[in-house]
């Protein structure tokens, strides 16, 4: 676990906590979410960096830029991470906050890498599979990567099924190199 993501840990919680007390769980994640963006763009980092900007104009400089997606808490939370020197930390509260939200819902995001494009019936089939496995919904993203010869692999929170050739394979050669 990073420095970064045990630093942001308690600025997460405390939005997610304050984003839930409210009701307002989807609009803090898209908040946090261009928030995120926004910290990670080269040209913010280098404005931020400046010596000679001090900590309340960090948070103004960064509010103003993101005006027309922060309320008034949110403002006040950019503030509070500007006062800790802690707005690099946006990415990793942006994560956490993410994961915080999908536990509360019970619902675990799930990636799907397949060799080949996959039917929606083949998706749902196996979102269903792996909800039944798992006690949770799924929400289920996928994609192509052509390296992995035929099959897929599945990735859901800590959990990989690696179903491919390619893993296949490497694994064989593993086993015939021992």
């Amino acid at each position: 676990m990073s420095e970064l993501t045990t630093a942001a840990r308690p600025y997460a919680r405390a939005a997610f906590d304050f984003a839930s007390a409210k009701g307002v769980t989807e609009q803090w994640a898209e908040m946090l979410e261009f928030c995120a963006a926004v910290a990670e763009d080269a040209t913010m980092k280098a404005a931020l960096d400046q010596p000679s900007l001090n900590r309340q104009r960090s948070a103004e400089l960064f509010n103003e830029i993101c005006a027309d997606k922060l309320d008034e808490h949110g403002k006040n939370f950019i503030k509070a991470l500007a006062d800790n020197d802690r707005i690099s930390l946006l990415p990793d509260i942006a994560v956490l906050y993410h994961h915080y939200q999908t536990e509360a819902e019970g619902t675990v995001d799930a990636q799907l890498i397949s060799a080949m494009e996959i039917s929606e019936q083949q998706i749902e089939a196996i979102s269903a599979s792996l909800a039944k496995r798992l006690g949770k919904k799924v929400a289920m993203t996928t994609s192509i990567d052509e390296t992995l010869i035929g099959g897929a692999i599945i990735r859901a929170g800590d959990m990989v099924i690696d179903g491919s050739v390619r893993g296949r394979l490497e694994n064989m050669s593993t086993m015939l190199t021992k």
